[in-house]
């Protein structure tokens, strides 16, 4: 469980989180909704002690993030960008050398590596260097090696960010396995097709707050709309939802 409390946040000028708080639960997948600027980058920054707060907590399976920043992080896997994967190595070498980076010891960072090459179908890529991956087989291995250490939480920014028509269901059906097996899933979007898919929490925000959380349905009921578009739209205002 991902617990937001209160973050507030000013980088230079612009007041990127203003007493911002949600909780994200076991077991479901949470988004993050919001025009560019509304926060969601500086917010997951924060929750992986990337960046400090002003004021305010995060917590992971309760432990404060900033109070015990290794502890927080062994409960975490960050989906980073698939395109910024080591050429070089094998996706077994890049899995491995993360699960060593968690902490684990040599022989289990071998076997969890194996594991989770079999659990994404990957074995038959396992030893081929990076380079030359196509985009769903980039995106399998930064995922890998997000879960390899088998964290509860699993935080991804816009993870379907440059990804084709089929790589983004690939990854889409990963998330509901991972929720299926009582993860907790985190992920900012600008898609609304991807939340109102995957969702069963939106957390829809603007210049640094929740302005409403519900399920998709819910926000469309309460805006009044017929669709989350239209929803977004209304509840975070016109000139806002033209910035995203």
């Amino acid at each position: 469980m991902i617990q937001i409390d209160n973050l507030s946040k000013r980088i230079g000028e612009v007041q990127a989180l203003d007493q911002l708080s949600f909780s994200a639960e076991d077991g479901q997948i949470t988004g993050l909704l919001g025009p560019n600027g509304a926060g969601k980058t500086t917010c997951l920054r924060v929750l992986f002690d990337l960046l400090k707060a002003d004021s305010g907590a995060a917590f992971v399976d309760g432990t404060q993030v900033d109070k015990e920043p290794v502890v927080a992080k062994q409960g975490l896997g960050l989906f980073p960008d698939p395109f910024g994967l080591y050429e070089r190595l094998t996706p077994r070498e890049y899995i491995e050398y993360f699960a060593s980076l968690n902490g684990m010891p040599r022989a289990h960072a071998k076997e969890a590596t194996q594991k989770v090459l079999d659990s994404l179908k990957m074995t038959d890529i396992a030893d081929r260097r990076c380079k030359g991956f196509s985009q769903g087989q980039r995106m399998k291995t930064a995922l890998a090696q997000a879960i390899v250490h088998q964290p509860k939480n699993i935080i991804l920014d816009e993870p379907t960010r440059g990804l084709d028509v089929m790589s983004t269901r690939v990854l889409r059906g990963i998330l509901s396995d991972l929720r299926a097996q009582g993860h907790c899933v985190l992920f900012s979007s600008h898609v609304m097709q991807e939340v109102a898919a995957l969702c069963d929490r939106v957390i829809l925000m603007s210049k640094g707050k929740v302005v409403a959380q519900g399920s998709p349905q819910e926000l469309i009921e309460l805006s009044g709309e017929n669709n989350l578009e239209d929803a977004f739209i209304r509840l975070i205002g016109s000139d806002e939802g033209i910035a995203a």
